[in-house]
């Protein structure tokens, strides 16, 4: 039932994802909504991020299929030299992060959600203020307000953006143009897509990554099986342990590596561009927090795990936060799934968020996936819990469909309480992991034991099978250990 002594029932704040999902449950629902919106509909999945990162990694991935002449050899077929077209590989992102906005934006009208386009902020408890474009300014009433403002790049200091030859990943993927020599500052998934699209496309990379190896971010055992091709068989120079003390945009754009320890100069470059893909910081400034005591961590809003926004550690009434702004899983899917559990323990369902299961994917080719506790954080719960970890590795080698596609190269790493059985986690690098990862993903979330999951049946030949041989591996050593 509606509220009549508010104007809305629900305001979302950010029409991203998490906040797409928030106001389409909501409204679904039964509830009054009003999403507002100071940028484009969609956020950065939409317009900065995953989908038209997806759609040039899409168009770059077949330049690179068509120009492996050593590939397609071991198959019998000799293809004309490639060429590409870079325009038309971005008019193809372009338009489609314009079909998915159009689409979004039409799903919430139909809902019945009220669109609002201006800067939100929280002017008291209940009430949402808006800086709408024409200027005016207002203020609206709600008995619930969800916080779903997203995330921007982060620019480190001493690192000058000019749009040109210094950006982020919010130009990058408009694909203006392909730099000779590009530098990319950082190796973790958004740094390895874009090499990813750049080598495809004829551009020579240097990848400089602060932290003391390549790829930190990832399993070691899956990133130094993953860097070989696609870092060490590509045209990537990769140096780790430095860091990019200053950038100054040009015609060379300079760039001063420093030692990541002692600070001591390394060397200067001067490179045709710089893409600075070190991560991503909240976007909640501006929102008027601090009127309802709220202090952030470094920008990100506090949360319980049903989306309460916390102050002083306990939550504050009608307030929540969904998405990057949380800091929880910067991913899309992780906001979508925050925005629908917010809006039930609105409706008065109790539902918190497991985040133990949210898979995660970098769509590189091969892909790399994972899902649960990392190894390191898995032996430490097994020492605190007093169980033996299981640590289990299927080859895609090994697998009849990689072997028919010649794309053999390839791991699974599975872990699993071995008293218990429980899956605790797994790691992916190979054909379509991005998909593999979802299985165990589903078993993760329903605490399953290999024991069960050992009898399932997988279709022969697919890719699905290395999960299987994981399964019955771990399976094997219960047995064993019994």
């Amino acid at each position: 039932m509606s509220d009549a002594s508010f104007d809305f029932d629900v305001i979302v704040i950010g029409a991203g994802y998490g906040g797409f999902d928030a106001a389409k449950h909501a409204a679904d629902h039964g509830l009054k909504v009003a999403i507002v919106e100071s940028r484009d509909m969609g956020g950065t999945c939409v317009n900065r991020g995953c989908v038209p990162s997806k759609a040039l990694l899409a168009a770059s991935g077949r330049v690179r299929e068509l120009a492996d002449a050593k590939h397609l050899s071991s198959f019998g077929i000799h293809a004309a030299p490639v060429r590409f077209e870079r325009q038309k590989i971005a008019d193809h992102a372009n338009d489609l992060v314009a079909a998915i906005r159009s689409n979004l934006t039409k799903t919430l009208e139909r809902a019945g959600v009220t669109i609002i386009r201006g800067q939100g902020r929280l002017d008291a408890s209940q009430r949402v203020g808006v800086r709408e474009i024409s200027g005016v300014d207002r203020t609206l009433s709600a008995r619930d307000v969800i916080i779903a403002t997203g995330s921007d790049p982060f620019v480190p200091p001493g690192i000058e953006t000019d749009g040109r030859s210094v950006f982020t990943s919010d130009e990058a993927v408009n694909l203006e143009w392909l730099p000779r020599w590009i530098a990319i500052i950082g190796s973790g998934y958004i740094g390895l897509e874009f090499a990813d699209v750049y080598t495809a496309l004829g551009c020579e990379v240097t990848m400089i990554e602060a932290l003391d190896r390549v790829m930190p971010t990832f399993d070691p055992d899956i990133a130094k099986l993953a860097a070989r091709k696609l870092i060490d068989s590509r045209d990537i120079d990769a140096r780790s342990g430095v860091l990019a003390k200053s950038i100054k945009p040009g015609s060379p754009t300079v760039i001063e590596l420093v030692d990541m320890q002692t600070r001591e100069p390394v060397e200067t470059l001067e490179v045709d561009a710089v893409l600075v893909a070190t991560g991503r910081v909240p976007s909640s400034k501006g929102l008027n927090l601090e009127a309802l005591g709220v202090e952030t961590n470094r920008g990100f809003v506090p949360i319980d795990d049903g989306m309460r926004v916390l102050a002083g550690g306990q939550p504050v009434s009608h307030l929540w936060a969904v998405g990057d702004v949380t800091g929880k899983l910067m991913l899309a899917h992780t906001a979508a799934a925050q925005g629908t559990v917010a809006v039930d323990n609105i409706l008065g369902h109790t539902r918190e968020i497991d985040y133990r299961s949210i898979p995660a994917a970098t769509f590189t080719h091969p892909e790399i996936s994972s899902v649960g506790l990392s190894e390191a954080d898995a032996k430490q719960q097994s020492a605190d819990q007093g169980f033996e970890l299981g640590v289990v590795r299927s080859y895609f080698k090994a697998n009849s469909k990689a072997l028919a596609e010649l794309e053999s190269d390839g791991l699974m790493k599975l872990l699993f309480n071995k008293l218990t059985g429980e899956v605790l986690g797994a790691h992916i690098y190979g054909l379509h992991a991005a998909d593999l990862i979802q299985e165990v993903s589903n078993a993760v979330a329903r605490r399953q034991s290999v024991r069960q999951l050992a009898t399932e049946v997988h279709t022969h030949p697919t890719l699905s099978e290395v999960v299987e041989v994981a399964y019955k591996q771990a399976a094997a050593s219960l047995t064993a250990a019994a």
